[in-house]
């Protein structure tokens, strides 16, 4: 857990060794808890771990925001451990400040990850490190470098001993539970992230309205909701040439996640205010059905 974009996704996939989040330089790209399952059969009589990528902890400022930061907090008590991620020293913002609040109060162990150590000087992190490890809160601190992979092996050492035992609910080569649908829709809106300007993406979701597998190819049928006239142009772009390469970006990470040949539509729909609508929400996956 953590402020938006402290690279709470780009962690959990160093950890699996795989993609299963999305990952963005922009905030708040995470928007539903995420499920990633780290299994290690070599290790004593086996050990597995189930991650949770929660969204960015922010003041909200609509519905889809409360959605985002309370499904943040609702981890707190259902865990094990929790592991708080900054990439900044405290006084940078409140934000940081308001999850050690948060997080004050609760009896779970808490590991301070310092992440983007391949980013900082050294006399930077020793002064984050400092300040962190004076307040007796953690039980571990560690520097990582996320992109990098530095430190992750150490840092799932660590979390490790903080586990109950228990039997093993998944099988060995499994990496979330979240279903494939999820995923595409979420590998979609990636792209579009990553190809839309600053004032778009977070008025945008993706609602997978087909999703048919057949011996070779899969058939996606998707839906991009946007909430204004305007960023529907922007997203199709001038003679449909942005939506396509949205397209062919999003099919060909597709491909390689499920190996076989993906068939993919996207459409482009206006449905103003949905970030403040429960209805949109429940069905775009942002409310408990």
């Amino acid at each position: 857990m953590g402020r938006p974009n402290v690279g709470k996704s780009t962690l959990l996939n160093a950890i699996l060794g795989e993609k299963i989040a999305i990952t963005t330089s922009k905030p708040q790209t995470t928007r539903n808890t995420i499920r990633g399952i780290y299994t290690d059969m070599d290790k004593d009589d086996g050990l597995q771990m189930v991650f949770i990528d929660t969204p960015g902890i922010h003041k909200p400022r609509n519905k889809l925001g409360e959605f985002m930061t309370d499904a943040a907090i609702g981890t707190f008590r259902e865990v094990d451990a929790i592991i708080f991620i900054v990439d900044s020293p405290i006084d940078k913002g409140p934000g940081d400040r308001y999850i050690l609040d948060l997080l004050r109060d609760i009896d779970t162990p808490k590991i301070l990850v310092i992440n983007k150590i391949d980013q900082m000087q050294p006399d930077e992190f020793e002064g984050i490190y400092k300040t962190y490890d004076e307040m007796d809160m953690f039980e571990a601190v560690f520097g990582t470098s996320a992109l990098e992979g530095t430190h992750v092996q150490e840092l799932i050492d660590c979390v490790s001993g903080y586990m109950e035992e228990g039997p093993m609910y998944f099988p060995e080569d499994q990496v979330t539970e979240d279903p494939v649908r999820f995923i595409a829709s979420e590998i979609i809106r990636e792209k579009i992230l990553l190809y839309m300007e600053d004032e778009i993406p977070h008025g945008v979701a993706v609602e997978i309205e087909e999703f048919s597998e057949e011996d070779r190819l899969t058939r996606i049928s998707a839906c991009i909701y946007c909430e204004r006239k305007t960023h529907k142009g922007m997203i199709i772009g001038k003679g449909g040439r942005k939506l396509k390469g949205i397209g062919k970006s999003a099919r060909e990470e597709l491909e390689a996640l499920l190996g076989t040949k993906v068939f993919l539509q996207t459409w482009v729909k206006v449905k103003e205010n949905w970030r403040d609508s429960d209805i949109a929400l429940s069905n775009f996956g942002y409310r408990q059905q």
